[in-house]
């Protein structure tokens, strides 16, 4: 309801009068206060800032000015709003990490990337930096329009001259109504060459200017990650850049490995954000982390991460950036005021309307500056009218009454202006000599060619489009520098892996579970009969019961005693030297309580349909049952595993095989008989039935010991017993039977040489590894094992002390380069680089 000044009350529909309130509110907000202008990147406020500061007189090469003079400058003139969104805006222009090129030279304190609040305005000072000026540059030559500040009672720009494009350089964020902006940094030197590309060719696309301005540049550098959301921002205006801190690995004085963060993404508070990852890590919702420390100075930023012994570095990196806001998204959306009017404006609009914007400075200060030099050789004329008739106008200036009479007496008899006549009785005297009339003349003869030239440029737009060429290479030779900003271009597609270098591992599992990787390089080789080195470190009753080779990259499927299959990437298994216990198991993967692990192997990949589609797993049970599955049945991760085979009451789990469909199986049992047969007599099966007879065990007492696939031509068979002796045998001497037979003598286990406990394909080019229950270690050249029959009871491969039994066999392929090296060779250390055997574990 309104009342009017006779008294009388007006109707108003309130749903009308809230409409129209609000629409005026929105549009105030929009243009008045939360996007920035086009042409010269500034928000009211901040230019407000600016050229009250230049009114100020605090330019950069000014002492500097208390802050609350500045602000009170500004407040009283220009922007009538609280102080604080004053001093706010001037203390942001100040920051080095919140402006790619700070605007403001603050002295004082400004904050910091903390998170720390400025100083009260009352102790800072400051005053413009110099690029400043080049916002502010000519903005007295009638440049741009100048409007009535809140009272009417001065003039205020509208918008600066802007001789750089501000916009893309510094970006700009806020929060109109309807709409918001967000508009990235970008690096001077590369903008400036982008712009002159386009002056060049005004039909030059996004993707060519982009070979010039390639990404953000953001001031608190970074790495861009991925260029996508790059490219979609240039293009189309909208786009999600990913941000990453910049890291490396380093170690301890101590020997502890640390990852050292140097820089982080934009707009990030640091100190916010190491609270943040500290509480990750005592929620257990980040791992291998055991200390942080913030070592920033003066020199630079400085995180560090310590890390514990087991912990992977690639791998905890990867997860900081996944889980904190080490890696973060900066969204792109640049919505600036053209004309007035918000728009969504893409790379080539940007600089289209920065380009327009100076076209029309340029345009207003030649015209300014041809009416300034036509003034002047106006004047020049007159002086050179009264020095070529130098005696009459003394004598007329002599005779007259008063200067108005002199005035009107020189316009007269010489037809000059009043203002020529002015400055002819203005003259000293002193200007009547003869060098000084040839400095009149000078100076007239080269006003005459500035005007000419202003006219040529006022007519032509490649003398416009030069100059501005011109001068924007003037502002990138003093303020242009280096890019700060990495980018990695390809990273969408990085994921874990791609940080792991594909290393060869030693993968020991125990008896009760625990587990490590160990690179091959911690072991070297001894020769037979020696007391091996000390492999693994256990407790008392425990010992090594898997050991394989496998890379980093692989997968290992771990299949369980009830028949139950996990997966776990080999990367994922804590690193540990060749005396370390490892961790439990159970740490890594959800097996169920009083499982244990009997099978483990290693594959290529569970995502090449031609892989898992080729290949199949066979698995052997204690009771000498066999099963067939093709691999895609168990190519699926679950993190609670899955059944790999269901298992009769009184059997377990003993081998698995990968096999290519038509390899020959050996399965032997411990009293020292083993059936072979190929595989294509055992028909393949879904991935939870129980399997059918792979061997004939006609003792209760007797049991399977283990199962070779047959892969390689010059393939032998290697048999161990649990005393310690072993032997090599011709496949050939094993003749191809039907499976579910009792088989033929493997080796004759007398009481001495012991029950069989291990059987192994080798070959000549094998070495192979022994582990006895108490963790001594030996490797062994698999030509030091003599070949014998099968019906033999071989050599002796180890000295057993103290009741020792073999616990674990496998076979290592031997590294081609080995024996070059012309070091010494020390007892129970020689150099390890073996490859994988066929992805078993043996």
């Amino acid at each position: 309801m309104a009342e009017t000044s006779s008294g009388n009350i007006i109707p108003i529909n309130i749903e009308d009068e809230m409409r129209g309130a609000y629409i005026d509110y929105s549009m105030s907000v929009i243009i008045s206060r939360a996007l920035p202008d086009v042409r010269d990147g500034l928000k009211p406020v901040h230019r407000r800032v600016l050229f009250g500061m230049s009114e100020l007189g605090v330019s950069y090469n000014k002492s500097y000015k208390k802050s609350a003079r500045i602000v009170g400058e500004v407040l009283g003139k220009y922007h009538p709003h609280g102080d604080s969104s004053v001093y706010d805006t001037m203390v942001r222009m100040a920051q080095e990490w919140s402006l790619r090129y700070p605007l403001v030279d603050g002295q004082g304190n400004f904050g910091s990337v903390d998170g720390d609040s400025p100083a009260a305005m009352r102790y800072t000072e400051a005053r413009l930096k110099r690029i400043a000026d080049e916002l502010l540059n000519d903005i007295n030559k009638d440049t741009v329009d100048f409007q009535p500040n809140f009272d009417d009672s001065l003039q205020e720009p509208s918008v600066l001259p802007a001789k750089f494009p501000n916009l893309l350089v510094n970006g700009s964020s806020g929060i109109a109504v309807g709409m918001a902006t967000n508009m990235a940094p970008h690096n001077l030197r590369e903008v400036i060459e982008g712009v002159m590309a386009y002056i060049d060719n005004n039909d030059i696309t996004i993707a060519e200017l982009m070979e010039f301005i390639k990404a953000p540049d953001f001031p608190t550098g970074g790495t861009i990650y991925g260029y996508q959301g790059v490219r979609s921002a240039f293009e189309t205006g909208r786009g999600r850049v990913i941000v990453r801190a910049n890291a490396f690995f380093d170690v301890s004085k101590a020997g502890k490995e640390q990852i050292i963060i140097t820089e982080i993404p934009y707009m990030t508070n640091k100190a916010t954000m190491i609270e943040k990852i500290a509480g990750l890590i005592n929620e257990k919702k980040l791992d291998g982390i055991s200390d942080i420390r913030d070592e920033s100075d003066r020199d630079g930023m400085r995180i560090v991460f310590d890390l514990k012994k087991d912990a992977i570095p690639n791998i905890v990196l990867n997860h900081l950036y996944k889980y904190t806001p080490l890696q973060s998204s900066f969204g792109v959306n640049n919505v600036a005021l053209v004309k007035g009017r918000p728009m969504l404006l893409n790379l080539k609009d940007l600089i289209k309307h920065y380009v327009d914007h100076r076209v029309v400075v340029i345009t207003r200060r030649t015209e300014y500056e041809l009416r300034e030099a036509e003034k002047r050789a106006h004047i020049l004329e007159g002086l050179l009218i009264a020095l070529d008739n130098l005696d009459a106008v003394i004598k007329l200036i002599r005779e007259a009454r008063d200067p108005e009479t002199a005035r009107a007496g020189l316009m007269g008899q010489f037809s000059l202006s009043e203002v020529q006549a002015r400055a002819i009785l203005d003259l000293r005297l002193q200007r009547l000599t003869g060098l000084e009339r040839d400095k009149i003349v000078k100076e007239y003869e080269e006003i005459m060619l500035l005007i000419t030239d202003l006219k040529e440029i006022l007519a032509s737009e490649i003398r416009k489009f030069e100059l501005i060429k011109t001068e924007l290479a003037e502002v990138k030779d003093r303020y242009g520098d280096d890019r700060r900003t990495k980018i990695e271009y390809a990273a969408e597609e990085f994921s874990d892996e791609d940080m792991i270098a594909d290393e060869e591992m030693l993968i020991t599992i125990s008896h009760q579970g625990y587990i490590k990787r160990t690179p091959l390089t911690e072991y070297r080789t001894q020769s037979r009969g020696g007391v091996g080195a000390r492999g693994v470190k256990t407790k008392d009753d425990d010992f090594t019961e898997h050991l394989f080779s496998a890379t980093m990259l692989n997968y290992l499927l771990i299949f369980t005693e009830y028949g139950k299959l996990y997966w776990l990437k080999v990367y994922e298994v804590p690193e540990g030297t060749k005396i370390s216990k490892g961790r439990p198991i159970q740490n890594l993967i959800s097996i169920e309580s009083g499982d244990t692990i009997r099978a483990v192997i290693n594959v290529r990949t569970l995502s090449d349909d031609d892989y898992i589609n080729n290949n199949y797993l066979i698995m052997c049970t204690e009771q000498g049952t066999i099963k067939k599955t093709l691999l895609e049945a168990y190519s699926r991760p679950r993190q609670n595993g899955i059944i790999a085979i269901s298992i009769h009451e009184g059997d377990r789990l003993l081998n698995v095989a990968l096999t290519n469909g038509d390899n020959d199986i050996v399965i032997a049992s411990s009293a020292g008989r083993a059936v072979r047969f190929n595989e294509k007599g055992v028909r393949p099966m879904g991935r939870t039935a129980s399997g059918v007879r792979g061997i004939n065990l006609d003792d209760p007492n007797n049991k399977v010991v283990g199962m070779v696939c047959i892969n390689r031509e010059d393939a032998q068979l290697l048999v161990v017993s649990q005393n310690g002796y072993g032997k090599r045998s011709p496949i050939e001497d094993y003749r191809i039977t039907n499976r579910g037979g009792k088989g033929v003598s493997t080796m004759n286990a007398t009481e001495k040489v012991g029950k069989l406990v291990a059987i192994k394909e080798v070959t000549e080019q094998d070495d192979l590894m022994i582990i006895t229950r108490k963790g001594v270690a030996i490797r062994m050249d698999i030509l030091d094992v003599r070949q014998t029959g099968r019906n033999t009871q071989g050599v002796k491969l180890i000295r057993l002390n103290n009741a020792d039994e073999i616990s674990s066999v496998t076979r290592i392929q031997k590294d081609e380069t080995e024996g070059e090296s012309e070091e010494p060779k020390l007892d129970g250390d020689l150099p390890l680089n073996e490859a994988s055997d066929n992805g078993v574990a043996e």
